[in-house]
């Protein structure tokens, strides 16, 4: 079998690769700090395979963009950082709406405001499930290698196909500018989901029909299927109403399509919790550092473990709750003053101490910092 193909890569460059393995042959964009290298990469290598990328006046047209492009069949993406993801919060309530399929990759940096657009950060954290108005329910994941960066974004890209529903992932400043050598994917490696297309009649057609899975196929525009696109609420063939059935009807179809198939969505990485006496739970780059050490900590006969969350939203409660069963103490580990930390203490068991490292300052967490904690609490 022949070594498989390698290359230099940094975190955003792996996610431009990741989408492009997953189908993606529209962006749309504004250039923002740290995520401008996803734009210049789409720029450099759609036209090459007859894709479109488009630099917008704004971050509202370009989230406008992916979900028009999206409508008419396309795999749409567009990556940004805090200021611009927040612009963007009021058109991804209206994707949700629509049961529109994009990609959204969020790099973050230190805020709130312009903040340190240099600096890293994972303050965006909670506004990737409640950022927008109304009720939801959000798909929000996050990667902690280069390589992780591509598959997860094909990981993003089939949750949104398969929910017809906005997915974000959740870099940050240190991931996207990070790099390494990883094995790029060759056809067939990964699997590569596409919407359900309909196969009812264009008389009896209904756009966001009652599934058992409660996902509608979904039909492109120009496909000869008419349809009505709105974000006011609406019924099964897209007409708006105010029907409280029907309200009631298309709200439950956006929650619990996701939320009967969490399982299918969760995703973590779990070592060494069954006998620890400290668990450090933690995401994005901040991960590795807690998995250093895990390792450092093990070897000098600490018994330590490490839950990474890759899927953030939906939040798997059941699985940490399961995990820190054991232990005394769980540590989280965020660049942020606390957000998943108050999603543990819901479901943490009383007998046990929840400790938190936190930095905002547009540092990282670095492993000699929870090592630091871990005397503390030991």
């Amino acid at each position: 079998m022949a070594n498989k193909k390698k290359k230099l890569l940094q975190g955003n460059g792996a996610c431009v690769e990741g989408a492009i393995y997953s189908g993606m042959t529209f962006y749309a964009g504004y250039p923002i700090t740290p995520s401008t290298e996803i734009a210049e990469g789409c720029a450099r290598l759609l036209p090459k395979m007859g894709g479109r990328f488009i630099q917008m006046e704004d971050e509202i047209a370009s989230i406008a963009a992916i979900i028009g492009a999206s409508v008419t069949g396309r795999k749409a993406l567009t990556g940004t950082s805090g200021p611009g993801y927040s612009l963007m919060q009021e058109s991804i309530g209206y994707a949700y709406m629509t049961e529109t399929p994009i990609v959204i990759i969020n790099v973050q940096r230190g805020g709130p405001s312009t903040g340190l657009p240099t600096k890293v950060g994972q303050a965006d954290t909670m506004q990737a499930r409640w950022g927008t108005h109304g009720d939801y329910n959000a798909i929000a994941i996050a990667p902690s290698t280069v390589g992780e960066c591509l598959t997860e974004t094909i990981r993003a890209f089939n949750l949104a196909e398969r929910f017809r529903t906005p997915v974000t992932v959740l870099l940050d400043e240190v991931m996207g500018h990070m790099r390494e050598i990883i094995e790029v994917p060759e056809k067939g490696d990964h699997e590569v989901f596409n919407r359900v297309k309909p196969t009812a009649s264009h008389e009896e057609f209904e756009a966001f029909e009652m599934t058992e899975n409660l996902v509608s196929p979904m039909a492109s525009y120009g496909d000869g299927y008419r349809y009505n696109v709105t974000g006011l609420t609406h019924d099964t063939r897209g007409f708006s109403t105010n029907r409280t059935d029907e309200s009631i009807q298309k709200l439950d179809k956006l929650f619990y399509k996701i939320e009967n198939y969490k399982d299918e969505i969760f995703k973590s990485r779990v070592e060494l919790v069954e006998d620890a006496d400290v668990v450090f739970i933690s995401y994005g780059t901040v991960s590795r550092a807690a998995l250093q050490a895990m390792q450092i900590a093990r070897k000098a006969g600490a018994k330590v473990g490490s839950i990474q969350l890759y899927t953030i939203w939906p939040f798997d409660y059941d699985m940490i709750k399961k995990a820190t069963a054991n232990c005394k103490t769980v540590v989280v580990a965020e660049m942020n003053m606390g957000q998943i930390c108050h999603e543990v203490k819901k479901v943490l068991d009383p007998s046990k101490k929840l400790e938190t490292v936190q930095r905002y300052d547009g540092e990282i967490i670095t492993p000699m910092e929870l090592l630091e904690k871990l005397e503390e609490v030991l």
